[in-house]
This record gives structure tokens, C-alpha cells and sequence, in this order.
């Protein structure tokens, strides 16, 4: 039976990659074991067009081709949640293909419009929920920059059910979350290696790219963290270190292209990423995957 939303935000948020065929075309077919994988695992929430799908490397055409797609693959085994943004017409547009898609709740991307105002972000969200006939939000909050009170404005619409803090500063999140209504669920946006210090602040939940690759070791880390194990989490997500550092290199450039790199090593290729991600790994890197791979005996 499916989690309700509450139940899948204090879970795991599996951000998927977005395939591609041999033509460069976004080709969501080729996430079915992929996805069938992790949903078996115990997936609690796939992601359609996050940062790990490459959300600003499609078309607003590609990522509603992805949402309706992820849906129909999904056939009601888990909430799918639905990543939205860049300019307000294009948010609003793929809001309302996310909900009648049949869409869970929206995960509302930070515009990254250099003049952006705190007080336009409530517009843009109140956009948002109107194209979409009222759909349950997350906001991805990737900049804290703006500050508790803005954060707290941002939250106080009754469409926002939870926040996604990606900012690797633990204190402003539990100053936020303490500002803002005690019902909200705050979610750790910066995959497992941070998993632990968020939890350590309130904290429920994590994103994870991994769940492509090894969706057994994400659903670890989060059954150590929902017991309050810190040391068999902190043990297992450094058991994934080599993979992480990889993702981190080039300014974060290969984060999508180490999975994606994994997957075809593995048998599930999803294509290349789009520039400007990088691609293919460099040679040292991809010795260095490999022999993670090899290590872990990931199948």
C-alpha cells in the first residue's frame, strides 16, 4: 500500500535520472528496472525532474514528457513527487501537467533568477499553487541567504508541506524550523553524507541520487538514522565515500555523471548528461568507480 505524503517525506526522496536514447531524446521506459529496483527496496518517494534528472538541461516539453511518464511506471506503488521552476510561465505550465499527471505534491525549485526578492518568491509560489489547483508543495531550498524570516513567510502558505534544505548549514535550518509551523517536514537536501548532521537539528528524511545506483544501501542508511544509530550510518555512508567524491568533483559537474556512469557499468545505461554537465568521466575516475563497483560487488 502506498505511504501517504506525510509518511514519504520523512523517507527517502529518490531523485531518478532522466534517460536519454541513442538520439540525445528523453526516453523514460529505460527507468523501469531502475525504478523497480528501488521501489522494492523500499523506496519511499520517487523524484521526477530534480537536479539528479537534469532539470535544467530539458525542455519544458521533455521534463512534462518525465512527469507523465514516472507516474504511469510508478502505477500508484509509491507518491511521486514532481520537480518544477525556471520562469513563472514555465513553472506554472508543468504544475498543472504534474497534477494532471496525478502528480503527489510539487518540489518547487529556487528560481535561480539573479533578482530574485523574498517577497516575489510568495508570488511565485502562490502562482504555482493556483496552476495546479492547489497541489501539496516542497520547496528546495538551496540558498538560506534569504533568511528565517523570508523562509518562515515561504512556508507559511497552506499549500507547503515540506522543505528540502540543501544549504550545508545545519544551525540555520533548526533557527528555521523552529520559526515556522511545528507540522512541516523538514528534509535533508543534501543526500546520506549529510543525512546525519540534519537529522541531528530535526530533520526527517533525506534525497538521494545513490537510489539509481544501490537503493539497498540508501534504505540502510535510513533505517540506522530512524533508529538514532548515528555510528552505523556514519559507517555506511563512509562505506559510499569513493562514489561521493567522485560526484563532488569538476564543481560538482560529475554529481550526475558518476550515476549515470554506474548505471552503464551496471547494465542499465540512461544515456550521457547534457552539457554542461560533464561527460564521459576522465579516465582516473572512471578506474576509481570501477573498483567501487568492484568492492561492493553492486549488481
Amino acid at each position: 500500500m502506498a505511504r501517504t505524503l506525510e509518511q514519504a517525506l520523512t523517507g527517502i526522496s529518490g531523485i531518478l535520472v532522466t534517460p536519454y536514447d541513442d538520439a540525445g531524446n528523453v526516453a523514460p521506459d529505460r527507468l523501469t528496472p531502475i525504478l523497480d529496483r528501488a521501489l522494492d527496496a523500499g523506496l519511499h518517494m520517487p523524484v521526477v525532474n530534480g537536479n539528479t534528472g537534469e532539470f535544467y538541461a530539458l525542455t519544458t516539453e521533455e521534463a512534462s514528457i518525465m512527469v507523465r511518464e514516472v507516474v504511469r511506471l510508478v502505477d500508484g506503488r509509491a507518491p511521486v513527487l514532481a520537480g518544477i521552476g525556471r520562469g513563472i510561465r514555465d513553472a506554472m505550465a508543468l504544475a498543472k501537467v504534474s497534477a494532471q499527471a496525478g502528480a503527489t505534491a510539487l518540489m518547487v525549485h529556487q528560481p535561480p533568477d539573479p533578482f530574485v526578492s523574498p517577497r516575489g518568491l510568495v508570488d511565485y509560489l502562490k502562482a504555482i499553487a493556483d496552476a495546479s489547483d492547489g497541489l501539496p508543495m516542497m520547496l528546495y531550498l538551496r540558498n538560506d541567504a534569504i533568511g528565517t524570516k523570508a523562509i518562515a513567510d515561504l512556508c507559511a502558505l497552506p499549500q507547503v508541506k515540506g522543505i528540502k534544505w540543501a544549504t550545508p548549514n545545519p544551525l540555520k535550518l533548526a533557527e528555521a524550523k523552529a520559526a515556522c509551523d511545528p507540522s512541516l517536514v523538514w528534509i535533508g537536501g543534501l543526500a546520506e553524507i549529510w543525512a546525519p548532521a540534519f537529522y541531528a537539528v530535526g530533520a526527517r528524511g533525506f534525497t538521494s541520487g545513490l537510489i539509481n545506483v544501490w537503493p539497498e544501501r540508501s534504505m540502510a542508511i535510513h533505517a540506522a538514522l530512524a533508529a538514532d544509530d548515528y555510528a552505523r550510518a556514519n559507517a555506511l555512508i563512509a562505506g559510499m565515500k569513493t562514489f561521493e567524491d567522485i560526484r563532488a568533483e569538476e564543481m560538482n559537474g560529475t554529481n550526475v555523471t558518476a550515476i549515470k556512469a554506474a548505471l552503464l557499468a551496471l547494465g542499465r545505461s540512461c544515456g550521457p548528461t547534457r552539457p554542461p554537465s560533464a561527460w564521459p568521466l576522465t579516465t582516473a575516475q572512471r578506474a576509481r568507480l570501477d573498483a567501487f563497483i568492484a568492492t561492493n560487488k553492486l549488481t
